[in-house]
Parts: C-alpha cells; sequence; structure tokens
C-alpha cells in the first residue's frame, strides 16, 4: 500500500467528497442533493475540478436541522 493510501484512510479530513459527505449526514444520496438545493445542507466547495463539502459547515447545518425532541424546560433558578 502506498503512503498516499494509508493517509487518505488514516488521517482526518476537513474536505469531503458527495458520497463520503452523504455518509457523514446519514441520508440518501437523493435527499442529500435535495437538501443542498433547498439549503438545509451547505453549497459544495470548488479546488480546481474536486468538489467537496466542508465537514465543519455539515455539523453546523446538521445542528440547525429541526428535532423532534422539545427544549428541556428550565426551572426558576434556571436549571434544566
Amino acid at each position: 500500500m502506498e503512503a498516499r493510501d494509508i493517509r487518505s484512510k488514516t488521517q482526518p479530513r476537513r474536505g469531503l467528497r458527495r458520497v463520503e459527505a452523504v455518509i457523514n449526514v446519514g441520508i440518501s444520496d437523493r435527499k442529500f442533493d435535495e437538501c443542498v438545493t433547498d439549503g438545509r445542507m451547505p453549497k459544495p466547495k470548488r479546488i480546481d475540478g474536486a468538489v467537496v463539502w466542508d465537514m465543519g459547515e455539515l455539523d453546523i447545518y446538521f445542528e440547525a436541522l429541526p428535532s423532534d425532541t422539545p427544549p428541556p424546560i428550565s426551572d426558576e433558578w434556571g436549571k434544566s
């Protein structure tokens, strides 16, 4: 195995190709494309011919998605 192959399998990466971004978010590729189009997921960045999604942006957009879990209710002392 070449050094490049070892690095690509063992080093954390900031930029993800589409297939990796889809897997990271955990939805189908079709739903991912829909979310990118409607703004629920970020648009990719382009590095020459490479199209990559920033993992940090994916995390931010994912956190902003609505949740089925209601927020905790705070008591009068501000504790949850």
